[in-house]
């Protein structure tokens, strides 16, 4: 719930919500004016109505020399990635693209960690304050440089991101509004690039999805513009075909989109297997295809691809750590005990997998909660019960009270009164 809360942050859709969702406190901020009456259709305009002229995020030659630096930011080789957005900086000093391009990066040291980490919130936030900062001048000085618009939208929807990830509301706020602006600005440029969509995409689907699938946030969702999930889905495709600056990051939304919203994983699965294809050093899109090949039966790449996963994690490689760890071992444990007959090295998996989930304090079910029941379960087939009961004790208090985890955890407890 709090991903989807921070996302309507980012995507402008204000801070009323936190107090209407049982898992965050009340937001006591003041709360400016709702904006009304604001409609993102999907509005072309011929490339010759605009001056584009400095445009960078137009520019071939700028596009041709910045794709290996995407390649690498997405590949996590973010030293690379950064040495190469510098030079650009040093180039164009006055322009947003390289702030907005380093703090992205900065972003991607975060994202692994399911945004836990904070070791790089500073930096990331001086460089979208930066973007943000040249971007206004660009803008003060043409109010049809919709370049600038779009960096501020991007930049701004970030920043309103962490922001709402670390609950601070009233900055989520005011980032969120300005990113609506610029958003709603932004869009007379949708037939100059792909790269123009992605945020009105995000805004279209899930404006939809939202209020579909909360019920209790239709009320402050009238407030805002009106979505259309159907057409967020199609530029959100054509973003991630076409784009050059943001198209891997729309197929990371669609990925997630497509598996975890619309229920339909045999779509998002070829976007996952070309993201780890095309960024095999990528933790986060490793893990991801593991699942999903996970889910889909796909067990011999998901085994090699967990191998792969705690390979990089031993050797130390950027944005592999305990949440890919957890995964890894999980699927390797399950394929071990139920595929292999290994139940030794089932054991050491799941034990394995339990110490990571600790390690990044991800208990409160998932992987952790199946490691310990299949634990439990193997211990009493052993005859194990000291070990059966203590891992049941664990299922027991982290299964929901209706499950059918929770039923068997708490029947064996019971029969030897421990329960």
């Amino acid at each position: 719930m709090r991903f989807i809360l921070s996302l309507l942050v980012a995507l402008g859709l204000r801070l009323a919500l936190p107090s209407l969702a049982a898992a965050q406190k009340a937001d006591t901020t003041k709360r400016n004016a709702p904006i009304r009456n604001i409609q993102l259709e999907n509005v072309d305009v011929a490339p010759g109505a605009v001056d584009t002229k400095g445009w960078l995020l137009l520019d071939k030659d700028i596009q041709l020399e910045l794709d290996g630096a995407v390649r690498n930011l997405y590949n996590f080789k973010y030293d690379k990635a950064e040495k190469q957005f510098r030079s650009l900086r040093r180039r164009y000093p006055n322009h947003p693209m390289p702030y907005f391009l380093l703090g992205l990066s900065q972003w991607w040291k975060i994202m692994p960690t399911n945004i836990q980490t904070t070791l790089h919130d500073r930096p990331f936030f001086a460089y979208m304050d930066t973007a943000i900062v040249k971007a206004e001048k660009l803008y003060e000085q043409d109010n049809r440089n919709y370049e600038a618009c779009f960096f501020l939208a991007a930049s701004y929807g970030f920043d309103a991101r962490l922001n709402a990830e670390r609950a601070n509301w009233r900055k989520a706020t005011v980032s969120s509004k300005r990113s609506l602006k610029y958003l709603e600005l932004s869009k007379e440029a949708n037939g100059l690039s792909p790269e123009f969509l992605f945020g009105q995409a995000l805004f279209n689907y899930y404006a939809v999805w939202i209020p579909d699938n909360y019920p209790l946030l239709k009320p402050v969702l009238l407030l805002f513009p009106k979505g259309n999930k159907q057409l967020g889905l199609q530029q959100l495709r054509n973003v991630a075909d076409n784009g050059v600056y943001v198209g891997p990051e729309a197929k990371v939304f669609l990925m997630r989109i497509l598996n975890n919203e619309e229920n339909n994983p045999t779509a998002a699965m070829p976007i996952a297997r070309s993201l780890a294809s095309n960024y095999p050093d990528n933790g986060y899109f490793q893990r991801f295809y593991a699942l999903l090949c996970f889910n889909e039966g796909e067990f011999r790449e998901c085994e090699r691809v967990s191998r792969e996963i705690l390979d990089k994690i031993n050797r130390g490689f950027p944005g592999y750590e305990g949440i890919s760890g957890r995964y890894a071992t999980y699927f390797l444990g399950w394929l071990m005990q139920n595929k292999y007959k290994d139940i030794n090295k089932a054991k050491e998996y799941y034990q394995r997998c339990i110490v990571f989930a600790e390690s990044t304090n991800e208990t409160s079910g998932g992987f952790y909660l199946y490691a310990n029941l299949n634990l439990a379960r193997i211990a009493d087939k052993a005859k194990e019960v000291k070990a059966a009961l203590r891992y049941y004790a664990v299922v027991r208090d982290k299964a929901d009270r209706k499950s059918e985890q929770y039923r068997e955890a708490k029947a064996y407890l019971k029969k030897y009164k421990k329960g």
